[in-house]
Formats: structure tokens, C-alpha cells, sequence
């Protein structure tokens, strides 16, 4: 696959004499001649690598440099360079630093070792296992959300995250085992909607062979797959009675039983647990157990939904698109800047699993055009004043590929839009709750509970 690069360079003949050789290299190229017009094309274009001249006419190039270094590599290109100024250029992150005229072959150098470096420093990430990396985005709300997992992850407290659906609860579980010293150790998830009470209780605490119909041996449970490591219970606000006194005992005690066994085993897998519902509020209404609660929210992480951080859309769009082309040997496609405009002021009530889907059927729509344009993504055309538009009354709209696409009415509040999709979605899909719980990204109980809550059933 091409590595891409963005040429930022205000001088036109610069600008296209490193185009042209650049892209005679074999690299896809981009390009732009000031820092605003940059901005748009790193955010659709989501180039491997950044071209940067220093001196732009609306920006010094060691301004928008840390911003740009803290996601690719950047190479810096100056007419007057001192040591200085490469001293500042490499303490702020850039990967390299050339005067111009710059020479094309030691240019095709720096940029390839460059990219090389890139890609290890990416590769070790990987296999570190570093989520927090991987959680794109450098809004404010981020880099606060970044700091505090770096803050509590080397702890063993319980750690309890909130947030809507598809704001990346799971994400975030990940890179605090990734910074943890457990790291090295099992990360096991487990989905607290999939299963009924009594078979989530043998799955997660394991069983005794004997201990029901059909245990013909014993079985080891998730949380001892997560030994020295970090069981994840997502969702754990859908667990039910049963399940949520077994688990107040572990995180009072260490300790568990087998199904149909009459010994207990210790664990000493740190517990994260995430929900997408009040769970104090639940606790006052009898619903949840508050000692249970207030063991789980020893410590209370908050994912911020994507409408609190549009800065981020451009980003994740672009990394989207990235990740289902790479490695197809297809073609680049970028996001036009009226496309991304259309994205980051929608509202997004599924937050990055919707923004996600959005992008995966826009790539499909595409077909074999250059550009993704507002017209494949099928959403509401925005307000003037930036917000979704609204327009009295529930309805499905057709787009002009002839696709249909849900339509979010009314002045929105979280209860509302959630209340108001699951009723599209449940129109569109003529009440299957199958297809209702496939668009939302959800478990068949989960969006069934969602319905009962929201008195669809």
C-alpha cells in the first residue's frame, strides 16, 4: 500500500516541483499552501506523513508543528535554517529538518527513513498492547480522558466507565490494562447482556461437571481466564440479581465459586466494569445493588459522546477510511471538505460506532469515484446554526442513492434521541428486533431492554 504524503508549502512552484517528483516516487500525494487549507486535508486526506514549510502565510510552520507531530511524522522545510531552529524543530517532534533548495534524493531519504520509523514505533505500540493510542482524537476532552487513564491504570482500584453507546467504553477498558502492569496478562471481556442469568453465571464463574443438564466436565470460568489480569464487564448494569451479589462477594473477598461446587477459588483479576446507564440512579430505584455500586465506582472514568468532541470526527473518519482500504490495493478516496463538514455537525446519537457505519456504507456508496461527498453519507443536511435540522415529527428520508436513512426530529435531549431512533429504527425494520439491535450495534437483550424502557414493545 502507497504511503501518502501533504505537501504544505506556500510557494506554488515549490509546492508542485514536490508534488511531481513526489508522486513520480510512487507516494500518493496531497497538498495544500496554508495552515487552514492543511487542517481540512490532514483531516480528509489522513496523509502518513506531513511536508511542512515553516514560514505559511496565516501560521509560523513551528506553531501547527507539535499538533501535527503528535499523530505522523513531520519533516520541516525552512529557507533559513540555523541550528537553532533545528534544535526547536526536533524538541517539538518533527522527524527531520531541511533548507531549501532542498536536494530530491536526500528529500526521498529523509522522508523514507522517516516513514520507516514511523511504522516500527507503530508496529511496537501494537504489540504492547497500546489501546490509549489507538483511541484517535486530540480534542481537549481526550487528552483529559488520555491523562487520567495514564493516572489511574498503574493502581488495582475498580474502575467504572460511563458513557452512551458506541463512545468506546471497551477502548478505554483496553488502554487501562494496556498501562497497567498487567499488561503482560489475559485481558478477557465480557458482555453482560448476551446470555441468560444462569448461563452468563457458569460462563463467567465456571462450573462443576454435573452441575446442570449437558455439564459433562468441569469448566474454568472467565474470571479465571482473566487471572492476574483484567476481566471487563461490559455493560454490568443489565447483570442481573443473581450475578450482581456473586460479584459484590468477589470484589469484597477475592473470592468465587464454581457452579454446583462447594469450595471457593480466589482470583486476583483487577475488575473494570462499564454501563451506558444511570447506575446510581438505578441503585435509588431499587434496580441495582448500591453496595455493588459503590464498589464499582471506586473510581469513575467518563467517555465524553462524539458530539462533546467534533474537533476528533475528521480524525476518526479518515482512520476509518484508512483501515477498510488498507492492504486491498485500492485506490485512495478522500473525504471532500463538504462531506466533512456534514459529519461534524451532525449530532451523532451512536455516537463512533454510528459515525463508524457511516463511513463503512459511504465507502461502499462510493463506488469508484475519488472523493466521499455529504451525498453517500446519507445523513440529515445541518442546520444553519450547526446543528442537526429539525423538523417536527418521527420520519425515514430517501437519499439520492435511493437508500433510506433515519431521520433525528425535535429538540434534542440524550433521553429523547435515543427514544426517537429506536422508534425509526423500529419503523424501518417493521418491529424485527434482530435488524433493530444489528443498526444499533447491540445484543437482541439489550435493545430489547432499551425498547421496554422506552415503552416500544
Amino acid at each position: 500500500m502507497k504511503s501518502s504524503i501533504l505537501v504544505v508549502e506556500d510557494d506554488p512552484v515549490l509546492n508542485g516541483l514536490l508534488v511531481k517528483e513526489l508522486r513520480k516516487a510512487g507516494y500518493d500525494i496531497d497538498s495544500a499552501s496554508s495552515w487552514r487549507d492543511a487542517q481540512q486535508r490532514i483531516a480528509a486526506f489522513a496523509p502518513n506523513l506531513v511536508l511542512l514549510d515553516v514560514n505559511l502565510p496565516d501560521a509560523s510552520g513551528f506553531g501547527p508543528l507539535s499538533e501535527i507531530a503528535a499523530s505522523r511524522p513531520v519533516v520541516m522545510l525552512t529557507a533559513y535554517g540555523n541550528v537553532n531552529q533545528a534544535v526547536e524543530a526536533m524538541r517539538l517532534g518533527a522527524a527531520d529538518y531541511l533548507v531549501k533548495p532542498v536536494n530530491l534524493d536526500e528529500l526521498e531519504l529523509v522522508i523514507r527513513g522517516a516513514l520507516e520509523r514511523s511504522q516500527l514505533r507503530a508496529q511496537k505500540a501494537l504489540s504492547a498492547g497500546d489501546a490509549a493510542g489507538a483511541m484517535i482524537g486530540d480534542s481537549p476532552a481526550m487528552r483529559q480522558l488520555r491523562k487520567t487513564i495514564a493516572e489511574v491504570a498503574p493502581s488495582d482500584v475498580t474502575v467504572l466507565i460511563e458513557g452512551e453507546s458506541g463512545a468506546g467504553k471497551e477502548l478505554v477498558a483496553q488502554a487501562l490494562h494496556a498501562a497497567s502492569a498487567r499488561r503482560s496478562e489475559p485481558f478477557v471481556p465480557v458482555d453482560c447482556c448476551t446470555l441468560q442469568e444462569s448461563l452468563f453465571e457458569s460462563e463467567l464463574f465456571g462450573h462443576e461437571r454435573g452441575a446442570f443438564t449437558g455439564a459433562d466436565r468441569r469448566k474454568a470460568g472467565l474470571i479465571e481466564a482473566a487471572a492476574h489480569g483484567t476481566l471487563f464487564l461490559d455493560e454490568i448494569g443489565e447483570a442481573g440479581p443473581a450475578i450482581q451479589a456473586k460479584l459484590l462477594r468477589v470484589l469484597e473477598t477475592g473470592r468465587f465459586r464454581h457452579v454446583g461446587a462447594t469450595t471457593d477459588l480466589r482470583t486476583d483479576a483487577r475488575i473494570v466494569a462499564a454501563t451506558n446507564r444511570d447506575l446510581r440512579e438505578r441503585a435509588r430505584e431499587g434496580q441495582f445493588r448500591d453496595d455493588l455500586y459503590y464498589r464499582l465506582s471506586a473510581f469513575v472514568l467518563r467517555v465524553p459522546p462524539l458530539r462533546a468532541r467534533r474537533e476528533d470526527i475528521g480524525a476518526l473518519a479518515a482512520h476509518f477510511i484508512a483501515r477498510r482500504r488498507q492492504g486491498r490495493g485500492l485506490p485512495p478516496i478522500r473525504l471532500s471538505p463538504a462531506a466533512l463538514e456534514h459529519l461534524t455537525r451532525y449530532d451523532w446519537p451512536g455516537n463512533v460506532r454510528e459515525l463508524r457505519n457511516v463511513i463503512e456504507r459511504a465507502l461502499i456508496l462510493v463506488g469508484n469515484a475519488p472523493e466521499i461527498t455529504p451525498a453517500h453519507l446519507g445523513l440529515v443536511e445541518p442546520a444553519p446554526g450547526g446543528a442537526t435540522a429539525a423538523t417536527p415529527g418521527p420520519a425515514v428520508a430517501v437519499t439520492s442513492s435511493g437508500e433510506e436513512t433515519l431521520v433525528l426530529r425535535g429538540e434534542p435531549t440524550l433521553d429523547s434521541i435515543e427514544h426517537e431512533y429506536l422508534g425509526q429504527l423500529l419503523q424501518k425494520y417493521g418491529g424485527n428486533r434482530r435488524k433493530v439491535a444489528e443498526a444499533l450495534g447491540v445484543s437482541e437483550r439489550t435493545a430489547y431492554r432499551m425498547m421496554e424502557r422506552h415503552g416500544y414493545k
